[in-house]
């Protein structure tokens, strides 16, 4: 991986808390059917997101939404080009997502190609009736037809700048970054 340096520190701890509350108050503003709705991470950073988000309606609505865990490894079409052999981390969805309303969760769109991955993988788990996609950055520069309905900031980047997000449950800090390739 190439070297880079900080450019800018985007949200800190208690901004990205913010985004969450008001992220949680939209989810519950547009489900259709509380009941059917469930939430799905994807493996890494998109798991704490759906974790946290289910928290925060239970604290606010006392309603449990389900969560799962999806891992998109063996369907990226980049794969050739990850490594010799791709490192399997568990899918762990405990629930049907046939007739479901899903909102799939990540931390940065960029691309489009890791939803389309996680689209793929997650049609091999049922058919949902629906699927949302929510992402904390949306960073633009899309090279596949894929946009998400809930995001937590909308953040202009060159190619050569990078959105390092960083979770507590996985990097002990709380924060997100914008860095630049040197």
């Amino acid at each position: 991986m190439s070297a880079t340096r900080e450019k800018a520190q985007l949200m800190s701890a208690s901004e990205i808390d913010r985004t969450l509350v008001r992220l949680a108050h939209e989810i519950l503003e547009r489900a259709k059917d509380p009941e059917k709705l469930v939430f799905i991470g994807i493996r890494r950073r998109g798991v704490p997101l759906a974790q946290r988000l289910s928290e925060k309606i239970k604290s606010l609505e006392k309603r449990e939404i389900p969560v799962g865990i999806l891992d998109i490894n063996l369907y990226r079409d980049d794969l050739s080009t990850v490594g010799n052999a791709p490192v399997l981390n568990a899918t762990d969805i405990p629930f049907q997502v046939a007739g479901k309303e899903v909102i799939l969760m990540d931390d940065v769109l960029y691309t489009g190609r890791t939803i389309r991955a996680a689209l793929d993988a997650l049609f091999d788990h049922g058919r949902p009736a629906c699927v949302r996609l929510l992402v904390l950055i949306d960073r633009g520069h899309r090279e596949l037809p894929i946009e998400a309905q809930y995001v937590g900031r909308m953040v202009q980047t060159t190619a050569n700048e990078i959105i390092e997000v960083k979770f507590k449950e996985i990097d002990n800090t709380e924060k997100v970054l914008l860095v630049e390739k040197v």
